[in-house]
């Protein structure tokens, strides 16, 4: 289902003041950029992206005060569309009769800010951005190993929330158990947060649910993280072969992002947090340029050659 905002919550949000058309406070914004309508004061509507909110600034109300009567008229007309999804006028500047008439006609919301352009404009993009961005919800743990945001994954009870409860308890934080958040970015980063009512809590069976934040302090948790590598925890299989090099490199897509996957087959005697540990440490040093795998098959490799040129 495609998301929306009401333009009554971008009002609410900025506290912007409503100049005319309130009846339009129920028009839906659908998409995340703004539109700063130039080009349209001057006349040329030809590519006008009508469906994005219309933001007013001193330019372009200087131009168009510039303008004859009837074109000013109709310049609003053109601008004030049944797709638009309201038009805010910043730094406090007077708005146009004109727009003010025609608004009333359309039943298009005209705001107002006494913010500067450029700040107003930021800030409201970076809104609708968080708004409007794709979801999902995973089972998993979410945790922060070593500053990496790492997406524990696995069947129920293979060992999640105990290897998480560990990873907090050697220094690292947690985000979310059992069910992670997951926000993509405009720029197809993955954002990861705890649904509101279980933040900070961990579920551990035997013991029940525990506050982490209450036993092991503010610096064990923390509320969001960006995901950068998904640790999928699998039961042991005596006919499975696992990767033993690390060459093999596997991503899963989440929403419409990739991202690197980890398996680890899990048995009596392993310790998965430090594996886990190992992982994330062993990511960071790949994004580094450091591929402990790679350097040793190429050393392997001329090793093989060089015994070869000595057999001949």
């Amino acid at each position: 289902m495609a998301k929306n905002v009401k333009v009554s919550e971008l009002v609410q949000q900025f506290q912007l003041e409503v100049v005319s058309g309130s009846h339009g406070l129920k028009r839906i914004i659908t998409v995340d950029d703004l539109n700063r309508p130039g080009l349209e004061m001057a006349g040329y509507f030809e590519y006008h992206p009508q469906e994005r909110v219309q933001l007013l600034g001193r330019t372009e109300l200087a131009f168009f005060a510039m303008l004859p009567e009837n074109e000013r008229r109709d310049r609003m007309q053109r601008l004030c569309t049944e797709e638009t999804p309201c038009i805010v006028v910043t730094r406090g500047l007077e708005v146009p009769q004109e727009l003010i008439e025609i608004s009333e006609e359309q039943n298009l919301a005209v705001l107002r800010s006494n913010m500067a352009t450029t700040i107003l404009s930021s800030r409201i993009t970076g809104f609708l951005e968080k708004k409007l961005a794709p979801t999902a919800t995973i089972h998993g743990v979410l945790c922060d190993v070593y500053g990496v945001g790492m997406l524990i994954t696995g069947s129920s009870g293979i060992g999640k929330s105990e290897t998480a409860l560990e990873l907090v308890k050697r220094g690292h934080r947690l985000i979310a158990d059992d069910a992670v958040e997951i926000r993509q970015t405009s720029d197809f980063q993955l954002h990861g947060t705890a649904p509101e009512l279980i933040r900070h809590l961990l579920e551990i069976r035997g013991v029940g649910i525990i506050n982490v934040m209450t036993l092991f302090g503010a610096g064990a948790v923390r509320n969001n993280k960006r995901i950068t590598l998904v640790v999928r925890l699998e039961a042991w299989q005596q006919d499975k072969q696992y990767d033993r090099l690390g060459l093999d490199e596997e991503t899963t897509r989440i929403i419409d992002t990739d991202v690197p996957l980890v398996t680890i087959p899990v048995r009596p005697g392993r310790n998965l947090a430090v594996i886990i540990e190992v992982a994330g440490m062993n990511y960071r040093l790949k994004q580094m340029g450091l591929n402990a795998a790679l350097q040793f098959t190429n050393k392997l490799t001329a090793t093989i050659s060089e015994d070869m040129e000595d057999m001949d």
